[in-house]
């Protein structure tokens, strides 16, 4: 009986954050396709370990974890080629709802940032994680989330001032 219901709460997590999943590889990979791919064979290792450890509030951001290395792997291995900052027109960007387009703006302008910075603002920013959450994820004290954050903050308002 505990392990049907524990089995209930592992699929409603993982069906809860599954468009975060998505976005958050697709803001990392530029193909939602591949990101689709990614978040499933995420689920997929995820489901493959013993889930029994795992206490479900931990659920979520183990699944993070997993889309962000396997992100990483698959970045390494394909190794994308990003245009130039200065390749884009980000003058007169608006506040609505981001599209393809301004997808690709914000992600060249990340990519011209050091990873670990660029990967903190997405996740804040982009995917609302908050600096604990992040520091889960990426395993790393939450001050230098926070001091990384901050330190792309500068280099991208360095790029949008030149």
């Amino acid at each position: 009986m505990f392990k049907k219901i524990r089995h209930k709460t592992i699929s409603r997590i993982i069906e809860d954050n599954l468009d975060y999943l998505v976005r958050f590889a697709y803001y990392r990979l530029g193909n939602h396709v591949e990101a689709e791919d990614l978040v499933y064979d995420a689920v997929l290792k995820f489901l493959e370990r013993d889930t029994d450890n795992i206490k479900p509030e931990s659920i979520r951001l183990y699944l993070f974890r997993i889309v962000h290395n396997l992100c990483q792997d698959y970045s390494r291995s394909n190794k994308r080629e990003f245009m130039s900052i200065e390749d884009y027109d980000v003058e007169g960007a608006d506040d609505e709802a981001l599209d393809l387009e301004d997808a690709d703006r914000i992600n060249a302008c990340l990519d011209s940032l050091p990873s670990r910075e660029a990967d903190i603002i997405r996740m804040n920013v982009i995917d609302g994680l908050s600096f604990v959450e992040i520091s889960g994820i990426l395993s790393i004290p939450q001050s230098t989330a926070k001091s990384r954050y901050k330190s792309g903050m500068e280099k991208l308002r360095k790029l949008f001032i030149k």
